[in-house]
């Protein structure tokens, strides 16, 4: 295997109804929640293979729970790659999925979240490029409920996901204050959102709808045909209207930079 190809793994739950995206319940049902988990995993790694055409990329997902491979086979392009689970709670599956990965000899290791269906492909491809260049570093992509979207490594540091409050505000702050700890290099990338609650659906449904219009701060999105066809229904059945009455979106994205 070449040490030019970086990893690039969706941290991915199978769409069981009642189990995924209940934040967004209402203004969704459970099942509703669950097909748009769908549409978001398909998409992102839809993205993730748009993004492979312009760097050395190997697709992954690592995935929950054991036993749903075969829903993930029929999601999943084909040539990604499934990494079995080893601990349910976020920060442990991270953890293991950077060591694992790693450890199979790729040069770099890419973790994406699944809830940017519209995260623009050209991070993926600077990610990649960012971890080719010489010197260690960790690239993180900042989301706009304080958490990451992305994080990037070329070697497997333990500290980056110690003592972190998963799934708050926090996470990103942390990370960065990990990274300064043990010396690391962090090369942050330009903000985007998660889809996990009302005003990021909301925010979701304007920016696809508006696309290059001042309608959304988010510009430049990957297309997300699943995810677009999915509100779209949505739409047809009536139901845009109670998604965007349901919050406002988040803010205009912060700026990157090189911490």
């Amino acid at each position: 295997m070449s040490k030019q190809v970086c990893a690039v793994a969706i941290m991915a739950k199978a769409s069981v109804a009642g189990t995924v995206k209940t934040r967004l319940v209402p203004p969704l049902t459970y099942e509703e929640a669950a097909e748009l988990n769908t549409c978001c995993l398909s998409d992102v790694a839809a993205n993730i293979m748009q993004a492979a055409a312009h760097a050395p990329i190997q697709g992954f997902a690592a995935y929950h729970p054991l036993g749903s491979e075969r829903f993930f086979g029929d999601v999943l392009p084909d040539g990604f790659k499934l990494l079995r689970p080893r601990e349910p709670t976020i920060g442990r599956s991270l953890f293991h999925a950077a060591k694992d990965l790693l450890a199979f000899g790729y040069g770099s290791v890419c973790l994406v979240n699944a809830d940017s269906p519209t995260l623009p492909t050209n991070l993926l491809v600077e990610t990649v490029r960012r971890l080719q260049e010489p010197g260690d570093r960790v690239v993180l992509g900042p989301a706009a409920d304080g958490g990451y979207y992305l994080i990037g490594l070329k070697r497997f540091y333990p500290r980056l996901f110690d003592e972190i409050d998963w799934s708050t505000e926090q996470v990103f702050r942390q990370t960065l204050d990990r990274a300064d700890e043990i010396g690391l290099s962090v090369t942050v990338l330009p903000e985007w959102y998660d889809v996990d609650d009302a005003p990021t659906l909301a925010a979701l449904i304007r920016e696809i709808r508006t696309r290059q219009s001042a309608g959304s701060p988010y510009r430049n999105g990957y297309q997300a045909p699943c995810t677009s066809a999915f509100l779209e229904k949505l739409a047809g059945n009536g139901g845009i209207g109670r998604l965007l009455e349901c919050a406002d979106p988040p803010g205009s994205p912060r700026t990157p930079g090189t911490a």
